[in-house]
């Protein structure tokens, strides 16, 4: 492999720093380092603990060999027998998945033809719509798809609901010999699933001890489809390795995780910069601004700290895309409140080259791209987006990959949950749980009729709501 393959991904904060920006918008050098003890103290914090309660996936990019082999044995007899692989799955489980498909595989894969493709067709049905679930059964071929279902706890009401579906479905298409269609990925002793699984003899994959939803790409959820769909999966564990290894340092400015987690916290705390937009410029790294998303929002958006204090923290992530969300988002960010970091995520080589053909002589606001090519052009795009915010004063900052490959996207990966896990630290809150999102659920089934111990609770609570008026309903 050559060395290109493996270089560090880069982190550019010039355009968040007052030095550049001015001190009216910017973050000050002294800032940072006033907060140098803080950061040493959260980075030792981390790594302490890491293998530990919810931080088991800061070891997901080592001790994986033998599982490893596993999904590699998989993926080449899920290859050779099915059409379609479709992943059953929501949060966590969907969004890594998608995002590492779009990053690492032909942006059009399922238009391809089979002999182009290195792997079956991909669907990952992330969501309950109806129309969703009946179209993908209008485009696939039950007795020819393999369908893997990830949850851990087994009770994950949307996914389950989709397992009903799909094993009523195979066990009416296929017969005997059904249960052959189905991966499981879910804990290994404990929930619904794993007892399915042992009672049908599914063929079955673990999440690791520690390892919450949106920290675990780079275990089984997210390895496997992505073995199964050809990607190097040891690639992407090698380069979360060498990122954990940039944030061995407990000095802020050698460690790219621990800068960016000090300097988004003194961009919300102190500048009240309270949305951070992910705005790739390349289509590939699209959906890695969904996953984002999900992590940073989940983790760091909670009411109490460690010490029961009350905190309503968070920072909220929101995507973009360069060069599409310039004709629609660009002019709030940069005319409108001061509200904003944006997180560019750049491209430095791109694995096709497309030239700009000669023609349009007689319009020189046209033929003046003749001979250039795309590559120039969204790089250049992308240099104007950056001008334009920094004339505005606004914050930015550039992630950029050499070249989008599995070693660069496991390093991308393991960045953002550093510095998640870092910003929890400088916070002082719980970043691996969701009580938020255990309430939505609860709620959710108890009006679903789930009448068992804490949903019947949940239930009667809700009677209390004051009535809705017809006075408001238009």
């Amino acid at each position: 492999m050559s060395d290109k393959v493996r270089e560090p991904i880069k982190l550019d904060v010039n355009h968040m720093m007052s030095d550049i920006i001015g001190n009216e918008y910017g973050i000050g050098a002294s800032e940072v380092d006033a907060m140098a003890a803080a950061a040493k103290a959260a980075q030792a914090a981390v790594q302490k603990n890491r293998g530990t309660g919810w931080l088991g996936w800061m070891e997901l990019p080592y001790r994986q060999n033998e599982i490893v082999a596993k999904i590699e044995q998989t993926a080449v007899r899920v290859r050779e027998r099915f059409e379609a692989f479709v992943v059953l799955g929501i949060g966590g489980s969907a969004l890594g998945p998608i995002a590492v498909q779009q990053a690492l595989n032909h942006q059009r894969w399922n238009d391809l033809p089979g002999e182009k493709r290195n792997g079956p067709k991909f669907y990952v049905e992330d969501n309950i719509d109806p129309e969703r679930m009946a179209s993908l059964l209008d485009v696939i071929d039950v007795k020819t798809t393999c369908f893997n279902i990830i949850t851990k706890s087994g009770a994950t009401a949307e996914t389950m609901s989709q397992y009903l579906i799909i094993s009523e479905l195979l066990k009416k298409e296929v017969g005997e010999g059904w249960q052959e269609h189905i991966i499981a990925t879910t804990d290994h002793e404990r929930g619904n699933l794993i007892r399915l699984a042992k009672q049908e003899g599914f063929e079955t994959f673990f999440i690791p001890d520690g390892v919450g939803g949106r920290f675990s790409e780079l275990c089984p959820v997210g390895l496997l489809p992505a073995a199964v769909c050809g990607i190097d999966i040891r690639q992407m564990l090698a380069g979360a390795a060498a990122m954990d290894e940039r944030c061995q340092s407990g000095d802020v400015w050698q460690n790219p995780a621990l800068l960016e987690a000090v300097l988004q916290n003194i961009a919300m705390l102190t500048k009240k910069k309270n949305v951070q937009v992910v705005m790739p410029y390349a289509d590939s790294l699209k959906y890695m601004a969904d996953w984002f998303c999900q992590l940073w929002a989940e983790s760091l958006g909670k009411n109490k700290t460690r010490k029961d204090e009350p905190v309503h923290c968070g920072q909220t992530p929101t995507k973009a895309l360069g060069v599409t969300d310039q004709h629609s988002q660009l002019q709030l960010y940069t005319e409108g409140p001061f509200d904003k970091v944006i997180t560019f995520l750049k491209v430095a080589s791109f694995r096709s080259e497309v030239e700009i053909a000669y023609g349009c002589e007689e319009f020189c606001d046209v033929n003046f791209l003749s001979g250039k090519t795309l590559n120039k052009l969204i790089a250049a795009e992308l240099s104007g987006t950056e001008y334009a915010l920094y004339h505005a004063g606004r914050m930015s900052q550039v992630i950029t990959l050499p070249e989008v490959n599995a070693h660069t996207l496991g390093q991308l990966i393991y960045f953002f949950e550093m510095a998640t896990a870092y910003e929890g630290e400088l916070l002082d809150i719980d970043a691996f749980n969701q009580p938020g999102v255990e309430e939505s659920k609860l709620a959710s089934y108890a009006v679903l009729g789930n009448r068992s111990g804490k949903y019947l609770a949940k239930a009667e609570e809700m009677k209390s709501r004051p009535e809705l008026l017809k006075k408001y309903e238009l």
